[in-house]
C-alpha cells in the first residue's frame, strides 16, 4: 500500500507542480527520483533544473562527507518549523493531520537530541577526511575501525533524514488529496501519518541506546548481601525477575553460574542474556536493590530488610575483546557440581572454575553436562569480566557499566521494593514509582529502564 501511495501521489503532485512553476532544485521532494522517468514521460519535456533534481538519484550519502539538506514540504515547511507552530497534539485515534505531523516532528527533534545530531554531522566530516588519506589502509585495523564508525554514523543520519522525508511527503500528499477531492488518498495519507507517529515512538526508544556497547549481549550477575537466608531468597527473586524480563523481550537466557543458598535462594548467580541491545537496556539495573517485607522465614512475622547487588557486563565478542588472555596466566580448577542433583551431578568433576592469576578474577560454570562445555562458558564469562576491567581502567568510568559487589547495604541502593506496611517499588535515581510490586517482580521493569535511560541522557546533555 505504501509503495502504491507514494508512486500515485508523488506523480500527481509533481505533474501539478511542474505545470505551476519551475522546480527549485534544492527541494529534494523524492528520494527515489530515478524511477519517476516512466511516470513523467520524455526527459526533454522537463526543464533542466527540474530534470537534474527529479531524474537523478539523490546523493546525500554517496559521498564521504555529504551535505545533508533538511527535507521540506512544497511550501517550505521543515521539521523545526512544524514543531514550532504549536499545533495541539491530540490522541492517536483523532484524524487530525496537524496533530500527527506535530507529534512526529517533536519525536524527530527528540531523536536528534538523543543522537547528538550536530556532533554526528561534525564527526562524519572528520571521519570523511581521515578516509580520504592515501596511506589509510597501511594500518588495516585502524582503517577498519574508522570505516565501521563512519558507516554506523551515516546509517543513523540516513535513517533520520529518510523519516523526515516521509513526513514531508505525506503532508504534501494529504494536501494534494484535499485539493483534488480524493477521499481515498486522503484517508490513506492520514493513516500513513498515524503509522509514522507510532513508528516515531519506537525510534525514540532506539535513540536512547546509542552507547558503544549497547547493541551487545550481556551477563547479569546477582549477589546476595548481608542478612543470611533473607538476602539469599531476595537474590533469587531478583534473578527470576531478570529472567522473566529477558524472556518477555524475546531474549535468550542461559544460566552460567548458580551458587545455591544453604536453606533457600542463591548466594550468587550469573545468566547470559543474548539479544539485540540486551546490554543497553540491562545496564540500567546496575546497583543495589533493597527489599522490605514480612519475612517468610521468621516465625515472629517481623519485618525484614534485605539487599542484593546487580552487575551487568557487556559481551564484546572475540573481535571486540580488549583484554588478551594468556593461558599461562590461568589456573583451572575442576570439582563436582553442586545443586539439586541428577544423573551426573555430584558424581563427576564436570564443574570448572578458572582463575586469572594476575588480576584475581574468577569465573565458574557448573550447569553444563560436560567439563568441556563448562570450561567454554567459564572462559566466556572470564573474558567479559577482564574486558570490563580493561574498559574501566582505560576510561576511569567504573560506574558507567558495573559497580563493585561490595558494600551491599543501606545507603547504596538504587531501587526499593516495599511489600509491607504498604506496597510500592521506587527507583531512587529517577523517583519513578509504581504501586504493583508483583508485576515488577514478574519482569515488568521496562518503564524503570526507560526513565533511567532518559534521565541519564538529559544529565549527559547538561554536562556537555
Amino acid at each position: 500500500m505504501a509503495s502504491r501511495l507514494l508512486t500515485r501521489s508523488t506523480a500527481a503532485f509533481l505533474l501539478s507542480h511542474l505545470r505551476a512553476r519551475t522546480l527549485n532544485p534544492i527541494h529534494h521532494l523524492l528520494p527515489h527520483g530515478a524511477s519517476m522517468s516512466s511516470l513523467l514521460g520524455p526527459a526533454h519535456a522537463i526543464p533542466a533544473a527540474a530534470r537534474s533534481c527529479l531524474l537523478e538519484p539523490t546523493r546525500w550519502f554517496s559521498s564521504p562527507a555529504p551535505v545533508v539538506e533538511a527535507p521540506r514540504t512544497a511550501d517550505g515547511m521543515t521539521v523545526d518549523s512544524i514543531a514550532d507552530k504549536g499545533w495541539t497534539i491530540l490522541a492517536e485515534a483523532e484524524s487530525d493531520w496537524r496533530s500527527h505531523a506535530a507529534a512526529v516532528a517533536q519525536s524527530i527533534k527528540l531523536i536528534k537530541k538523543r543522537l547528538k545530531w550536530k556532533w554526528l554531522l561534525e564527526r562524519s566530516k572528520q571521519l570523511a577526511v581521515v578516509l580520504e588519506r592515501p596511506d589509510l589502509w597501511e594500518d588495516s585495523v585502524f582503517a577498519g575501525k574508522v570505516s565501521r564508525e563512519q558507516g554506523e554514523i551515516m546509517g543513523k543520519i540516513k535513517s533520520v533524514n529518510q523519516f523526515e522525508q516521509q513526513l514531508m511527503e505525506h503532508i504534501d500528499m494529504l494536501r494534494l488529496a484535499r485539493e483534488e477531492g480524493d477521499n481515498e488518498l486522503e484517508t490513506e495519507s492520514m493513516r500513513a501519518l498515524a503509522d509514522m507517529r507510532r513508528d516515531a515512538k519506537e525510534k525514540e526508544l532506539n535513540a536512547l541506546l546509542s552507547g558503544d556497547h549497547d547493541p551487545y549481549p550481556c551477563f547479569i550477575e546477582v549477589q546476595a548481601g548481608a542478612g543470611g537466608v533473607e538476602s539469599m531468597d531476595w537474590a533469587a527473586m531478583i534473578m527470576n525477575m531478570y529472567r522473566s524480563w529477558a524472556q518477555r523481550r524475546g531474549y535468550t537466557v542461559t544460566v552460567i553460574e548458580e551458587m545455591p543458598g544453604e536453606l533457600a535462594g542463591i548466594k550468587r548467580a550469573t545468566i547470559k542474556v543474548d539479544g539485540e541491545y540486551a546490554f543497553g537496556y540491562a545496564k540500567s539495573e546496575i546497583g543495589v536493590h533493597r527489599l522490605v517485607r514480612i519475612s517468610p522465614f521468621d516465625s515472629g512475622k517481623r519485618r525484614h530488610t534485605s539487599f542484593a547487588a546487580v552487575a551487568v557486563i557487556p559481551i564484546l565478542g572475540d573481535a571486540s575483546s580488549r583484554y588478551q588472555i594468556n593461558e599461562s596466566d590461568l589456573r583451572i580448577e575442576r570439582f563436582r557440581s553442586g545443586g539439586p542433583g541428577g544423573q551426573h551431578a555430584n558424581t563427576t568433576e564436570s564443574a570448572v572454575r578458572i582463575v586469572h592469576i594476575p588480576t584475581g578474577t574468577t569465573a565458574t560454570c557448573q550447569n553444563e553436562r560436560s567439563q568441556h562445555m563448562n570450561r567454554a562458558s567459564a572462559m566466556a564469562v572470564l573474558q567479559s569480566r577482564l574486558d570490563q576491567l580493561e574498559i574501566t581502567r582505560q576510561a576511569q568510568m567504573n560506574a558507567e557499566h558495573t559497580q563493585s559487589l561490595n558494600e551491599i547495604s543501606w545507603g547504596n541502593q538504587i531501587r526499593s521494593y516495599v511489600l509491607h506496611p504498604y506496597r510500592m517499588v521506587k527507583d531512587l535515581r529517577t523517583n519513578y514509582e509504581v504501586s504493583d510490586p508483583n508485576s515488577v517482580l514478574e519482569g515488568d521493569i521496562d518503564d524503570f529502564i526507560l526513565n533511567f535511560l532518559s534521565l541519564s541522557l538529559d544529565k549527559a546533555d547538561e554536562s556537555v
